[in-house]
């Protein structure tokens, strides 16, 4: 007996339960109707995916699929875990396949098995359950990081990160790559986010990162969170929703997008630049938005556009992100940060002052903690150094400062009559005298006799040696 298509899919949804153990042959004979032979010949025994397709003639008719089985194969040895939905859609678009995607999803579940046992990997998949819940438009968005690992290793970029944003209520979707997941970069890559919308959405959410949120603390309370994520979301009018620690799925929309842009832009694909990454995204985005999401059942295209409708319109300036550290001033009046230094002006500061650094990816920006007379802070802009161990110094900032320049040297051959010389036009006063050694030396000093002195004192001369004493 040969089983036509749809008879043979039905039957193929009980394979699992059958080498799970779950229902045996004759259970599964009777929920489907057939002979029990039947369902042991196609379940049972070793062999192809699907039944054999037989002319007129009785000679097995080739599938569609067959012809493009080695291409298929060739896909899974790139990324074992590439879904069936991904490889049709591919198949479809670039290589012109015409069969449908149950053929596709048939043959990679019998596929995957053996080209994983060739590669020795065995792939696994976990699952867990959660709440749902929906919003209205422009409500909220999702905000999170993916991973991408040295997909470009090969061009001297050892690490390569994905931010991505969807959209709660149409599961619109942003994603960008970069190779840094710092504050600049991070909000960077949400001013891109907004530009691709045509909006600012009411609410964003995060996990706890560092970026977002100054430390972490104990549950049930409040989560501090970093004065740069408070500037930005007060500057483009949108709140912070930080979620509860170990709680993923309460952003599982862009969790799920996370594994959807790795699959349908990166999966089996090859790039040279982070450039390229971001085009193919550019690329693969209007294919996406003319699908229907497979949760809300409508195209997420239409969806979107109500979405994008109802954002926030973006402020007339975008918002400065800047790093923010306090750091001592050095005598020499150099500042150090991020293993460079930099100057302030000396008339401005004093040694081991505290001054508020604020970085940006191209300058840094110095700041008095109070301001002056004029309600000013800001000391000194330097462009921000590239490397470590580079001095960025502006000479005015020393100006006032002793330059060396006035200092003499001598080899020491120069007369005493030369050294001790004073000018006859120049008289010493008592004050130098007691300041300056060198214009003790310029003082006559008169040389009288010792008896002179016994004479006003009225004693007689002292000496130590008989033939010197006075005869009475």
């Amino acid at each position: 007996m040969v089983l036509d298509p749809h008879r043979w899919l039905e039957l193929r949804r009980f394979r699992g339960l059958l080498e799970s153990g779950a229902m045996s042959l004759s259970e599964i004979a009777r929920e489907t109707g057939l002979d029990r032979k039947t369902v042991r010949k196609y379940l049972s025994a070793p062999g192809p995916a699907s039944p054999p397709r037989r002319s007129p003639t009785g000679r097995s008719r080739a599938r569609v699929i067959d012809e493009f089985a080695p291409l298929v194969d060739s896909m899974l040895r790139a990324e074992i875990l590439m879904k069936a939905a991904v490889i049709h859609e591919r198949l479809t678009a670039e290589y012109g396949f015409t069969g449908n995607y149950q053929r596709v999803k048939l043959y990679v579940q019998d596929a995957r098995p053996r080209i994983a046992e060739e590669l020795g990997i065995t792939p696994q998949e976990l699952a867990g359950m959660h709440r749902r819940f929906e919003v209205v438009p422009g409500a909220q968005a999702q905000a999170d990081w993916g991973d991408e690992g040295r997909i470009l290793a090969h061009m001297g970029i050892e690490k390569v990160y994905s931010f991505h944003m969807t959209l709660s209520y149409s599961r619109d979707p942003f994603c960008c790559f970069t190779t840094s997941q710092d504050l600049q970069t991070f909000f960077d890559c949400h001013r891109r986010a907004f530009a691709h919308f045509g909006g600012v959405p009411m609410a964003i959410v995060y996990d706890r990162t560092k970026t977002v949120v100054r430390r972490h603390v104990a549950p049930g309370e409040a989560v501090p969170l970093h004065p740069e994520a408070v500037g930005f979301a007060g500057h483009y009018d949108f709140d912070i929703d930080v979620l509860a620690a170990y709680r993923p799925t309460g952003k599982g929309r862009v969790e799920r997008q996370v594994l959807i842009v790795r699959d349908h832009v990166l999966s089996g694909r090859a790039f040279s630049s982070i450039e390229e990454m971001d085009a193919a995204f550019t690329t693969w985005v209007p294919q996406r938005r003319a699908q229907a999401h497979r949760t809300h059942q409508q195209i997420i295209g239409e969806r979107a556009a109500r979405d994008h409708a109802a954002l926030k319109p973006l402020p007339p300036t975008p918002y400065l992100v800047a790093e923010r550290h306090l750091r001592p001033v050095g005598k020499d009046c150099l500042v150090a940060f991020g293993g460079n230094l930099y100057s302030v002006p000396a008339r401005k500061i004093r040694p081991r002052q505290l001054v508020e650094i604020r970085a940006t990816k191209s300058q840094v920006m110095l700041h008095s903690t109070a301001p002056d007379s004029r309600g000013e802070t800001l000391l000194a802009m330097h462009p921000r150094a590239v490397g470590r161990g580079v001095r960025v110094v502006d000479e005015t900032h020393w100006d006032g400062l002793p330059t060396g320049k006035s200092r003499r040297t001598t080899t020491g051959d120069v007369p005493a009559e030369a050294r001790h010389k004073q000018p006859s036009d120049r008289q010493t006063g008592p004050l130098e005298t007691l300041l300056s050694r060198s214009a003790v030396t310029r003082i006559e000093v008169g040389r009288r006799p010792l008896s002179v002195y016994d004479e006003l004192t009225g004693t007689r001369p002292f000496t130590t040696h008989p033939s010197t004493r006075e005869t009475s």
